[in-house]
């Protein structure tokens, strides 16, 4: 098979914002090059010592990925342009221009994996790679294991960062969890090793089921503990009673703020009084419209956490 490969000039700091736009469109993988340094703090989380040199004066950045031959190209640019023009009100998004190129079906779904470096979410949390070994381990680290497949969720981003911490700040024992938009299971089986008696995770994508079942395997959480299903939780009735109704003192959805907007209509079915929702995934420009949702149907917010261009909302039923 050939991929159509699209490349998207635009600027460091509209990064974020550029890529949740693609995301909202469908475009599941990215890969971002920029002149960006990272922190102290992130090099001292990271389990790396040599990093490239970066010409720091160059504040632009190209954003790729890849479409399979049988899309509509032309479509997608239309529909590509239009999101940059409304994005262009916010701040700089740059030139704007895509380059498209093909390529030949080669390894590049696992290129990126030469990128994704064991790393700490906190003092205690660690996120290892399943290919890659893991030195200066602490008795007291709590390690987890992915390979995310196809699917989205290698812990790395600050969306998945903010639901992380939040699910250790409000999690207790024997407690039923609820993830929504599981991706590759991370959220589901932190909670379960922290503590969760039971967690139900849910996607719409059947890649992203098989690879959160294989991770949880990796990560010796049983099937008795933790269930993954496909299905749409917010228009399946079906779908809804087999997760079950007033079932979970925790739920979690680190999806994107266009779908937990709609999803805060339904979830608190499934929430026992006073549970705990987190949500995640939320571009700052759609805070106020998720916290509106939220409110709305019949939860209050505990507490808002921000991590750089991403939100993060806790709310109680």
């Amino acid at each position: 098979m050939k991929w159509t490969k699209l490349t998207l000039s635009t600027m460091a700091d509209a990064v974020d914002l550029v890529s949740n736009m693609l995301s909202e469109l469908g475009i599941e993988g990215i890969e971002i090059i920029d002149n960006v340094p990272i922190t102290e703090n992130e090099k001292k989380a990271m389990f790396i010592d040599i990093l490239p040199e970066l010409n720091t004066e160059d504040k632009t950045a190209l954003i790729s990925f890849y479409l399979e031959e049988n899309e509509d190209i032309q479509d997608m640019v239309v529909k590509i342009k239009s999101g940059l023009k409304e994005l262009s009100e916010f701040m700089d998004i740059g030139s704007g221009l895509i380059e498209i190129s093909e390529t030949e079906d080669l390894d590049w779904i696992n290129n990126w994996k030469a990128y994704f470096k064991p790393f700490r979410i906190d003092d205690t949390i660690v996120i290892k790679p399943t290919w890659e070994k893991l030195d200066n381990v602490k008795d007291t680290d709590l390690v987890i294991e992915i390979d995310p497949g196809t699917a989205f969720g290698t812990g790395s981003h600050e969306t998945t960062k903010l639901c992380i911490l939040g699910i250790k700040k409000y999690i207790k024992d024997e407690i039923r969890l609820l993830d929504v938009g599981c991706g590759s299971g991370i959220l589901s089986i932190i909670g379960a090793k922290l503590g969760a008696k039971n967690v139900l995770g849910t996607d719409i994508d059947p890649n992203a089921v098989n690879a959160a079942i294989e991770n949880a395997e990796v990560n010796h959480i049983t099937a008795e503990t933790l269930k993954i299903i496909s299905g749409d939780i917010i228009t399946d009735t079906a779908m809804q009673q087999e997760v079950g109704y007033g079932s979970y003192d925790m739920a979690v959805a680190n999806i994107l703020a266009d779908i937990i907007i709609p999803l805060s209509a339904v979830i608190g079915q499934h929430i026992k009084p006073n549970g705990i929702f987190i949500s995640s995934g939320i571009i700052n420009t759609k805070k106020e419209q998720v916290k509106e949702a939220i409110l709305k149907n019949g939860f209050k917010i505990l507490e808002i956490n921000e991590m750089g261009d991403w939100v993060s909302i806790v709310a109680q039923k």
